[in-house]
């Protein structure tokens, strides 16, 4: 696996070309182009608080904060999840006509996805100041850990997908309505503490589960994460990240074929 890293690491300016194309090209020829990644986001937030703070009622303290804390990891996350599975049979003619270490495509499309949500975050600091949130630093330290680990756990999932995708041209489709079910079996727009108690160990098992509660520590509470939440979140996305290299390392060998 150690070759395999310096061998990635040697195309790195192949990444960095494949990210620049992707951040400029997502929104080429709309009216409002990148002004979207902050846009896209913002609606989204609107749409959920109008449903659960006003029709649904969640009953919980300024939440449209405590929502997009969380809503933007996931956007991230589900992203990837999505558009990641295709992003093998969007550079096919690249795949067999040029050697590359195959695992280049879904690295770069997971670091495109990961860059937006970071810029997704400028909004996020804006509006939790803006709210007259206190962003305390003590919590704030961790967020690069959570968002290493999510970006990980993210990059484990879109290369199994990915890899999958090639000889199963269906899962395209289905992973979007997986990604939908993921979503609500996350405490995305919910707390983990209005889940029935004897059904949150089912929740637990999600990795995101660690990842977004986290997320909400630090910005949404204002506090660390706890330390148990956060050594999971790294072991399942350490575990996922492995598993995920392997399988993609063995099907991608008949990638030219399938293609």
């Amino acid at each position: 696996m150690t070759e395999r890293i310096k061998e990635i690491y040697a195309y790195r300016e192949m990444i960095c070309s494949l990210v620049k194309r992707d951040l400029k090209g997502r929104y080429k020829g709309s009216a409002l182009g990148f002004f979207w990644t902050f846009l896209n986001p913002l609606l989204q937030l609107a749409v959920y608080t109008m449903v659960f703070s006003t029709i649904m009622r969640s009953g919980i303290q300024d939440y449209y904060l405590f929502l997009f804390v969380a809503l933007i990891p996931w956007i991230f996350f589900g992203t990837s999840l999505t558009g990641g599975a295709g992003c093998i049979m969007a550079q096919q003619e690249m795949v067999k006509k040029i050697y590359f270490p195959r695992e280049v495509l879904p690295v770069a499309y997971v670091t495109s996805q990961f860059i937006n949500m970071l810029l997704s975050f400028l909004v996020i600091f804006a509006v939790l100041i803006f709210s007259g949130y206190a962003l305390r630093l003590q919590a704030l330290s961790c967020l690069p850990v959570v968002m290493i680990v999510e970006y990980i756990l993210a990059l484990g999932f879109t290369m199994i997908m990915s890899a999958v995708t090639v000889y199963i041209r269906d899962m395209e489709y289905i992973l979007g309505i997986i990604s939908m079910a993921w979503q609500f079996l996350t405490p995305v727009m919910y707390s983990i503490d209005q889940v029935p108690e004897k059904m949150q160990w089912v929740f637990w098992l999600n990795p995101m589960t660690y990842v977004i509660t986290a997320y909400r520590d630090i910005l949404y509470f204002g506090t660390i994460p706890r330390l148990q939440n956060l050594i999971w979140a790294a072991v399942l996305g350490s575990t996922m990240f492995t598993v995920g290299w392997r399988v993609f390392i063995r099907l991608q060998r008949r990638f030219a074929e399938e293609l």
